[in-house]
């Protein structure tokens, strides 16, 4: 496995990387950096593949282009063609997590030709709302959404900003299986739910005296020094841009991701305690017409990735060999 810089035509952007066979390309979410699928690049490359996993634009080494404008998903988008181009690849299977699986859902339907297919971790496929996503979040005098709060440089910077040991710690454990079961008023600490006005969003969360077996020591510091030098600025910019988004994909209106998918989410993610997830989970075949599999991962918490690495990497490669030949 091996560390790269890669300057593209679109941004210099930082890769993990290693084997050799067919592409694939693996997309972190917030607050991540490429080292999330270090299990899986090493699983892809002993299993006859060319696993390749960047830093997304503004995050780790990749380059960070200064203005939230830069940060929408077309622009994601964008970097994975270029990176593709860079590669000299004419054709990679895209799998994403988090914010990530946001970029591969729409890099597959956006460039079916590029993307030949899809695994999507803990974020579903949805739909277009009729609305933009900012008029549709919940929020009142005390507190507002998480996706609202991140909108404000001055609330959400300067908060994690502070400290980034501990937000990361915080936001790790919180979202993770360990965090509890979540269930209905069971009080497992959820980071990505409603958020104090007054307090923000750290407060309530613990602080946990150690983290994970999963997430070890020399990865976290890794984790934690990527964050210490570049900021959570770029990563918080991808939430600037849903209505932004929500505007650009009405070009879009309609279409049905088309490649091979598939969709892997764990018990305990949080995103699977959302008012209606499991709706928008049922409903992804009407969207995702070649759909061929949602797997709950029991007990696994928001990272599945890492903290279910053996899973994830053998249901990922069960799909890549359902399909056909380059």
């Amino acid at each position: 496995m091996k560390e790269t810089i890669l300057q593209t035509r679109t941004i210099k952007m930082s890769l993990l990387e290693a084997g050799h066979g067919p592409l694939v390309v693996l997309c972190h979410g917030f607050p991540e950096t490429k080292r999330a699928w270090r299990h899986q690049i090493a699983a892809l490359a002993q299993a006859g593949y060319r696993a390749v996993a960047p830093d997304l634009r503004g995050y780790g080494q990749s380059e960070a282009p200064e203005g939230a404008e830069h940060y929408s998903v077309i622009h994601a988008v964008g970097d994975l063609v270029a990176l593709l181009d860079a590669l000299g690849e004419q054709q990679a299977v895209i799998v994403g997590h988090d914010w990530g699986a946001t970029i591969a859902w729409q890099a597959a339907l956006m460039r079916p030709d590029r993307f030949r297919a899809v695994v999507a971790l803990s974020v579903p496929m949805m739909g277009q709302p009729p609305v933009p996503p900012s008029r549709i979040f919940p929020q009142n005098e005390n507190a507002l959404f998480y996706t609202l709060y991140f909108q404000n440089p001055e609330g959400a910077e300067a908060e994690f900003g502070r400290d980034p040991r501990q937000t990361l710690r915080k936001l790790i454990f919180a979202a993770s299986g360990e965090a509890g079961p979540r269930l209905p008023g069971d009080a497992t600490p959820n980071p990505f739910g409603m958020v104090s006005r007054s307090s923000g969003l750290l407060a309530t969360l613990p602080d946990p005296a150690r983290l994970p077996d999963w997430l070890p020591g020399a990865e976290f510091d890794a984790l934690a020094q990527a964050f210490e030098a570049s900021g959570f600025t770029g990563g918080l910019n991808y939430y600037r841009n849903l209505d932004r988004n929500w505007e650009l994909q009405q070009a879009y209106a309609g279409a049905t991701v088309t490649p091979p998918a598939l969709f892997l989410i764990g018990t305990r993610d949080s995103g699977l305690a959302m008012p209606g997830m499991d709706q928008i989970i049922a409903a992804m075949p009407a969207l995702v017409p070649d759909l061929r599999g949602s797997h709950l991962v029991e007990g696994a918490g928001h990272w599945l990735q890492q903290e279910r690495p053996a899973e994830v990497s053998a249901l990922i490669l069960d799909f890549l060999r359902q399909l056909p030949d380059r």
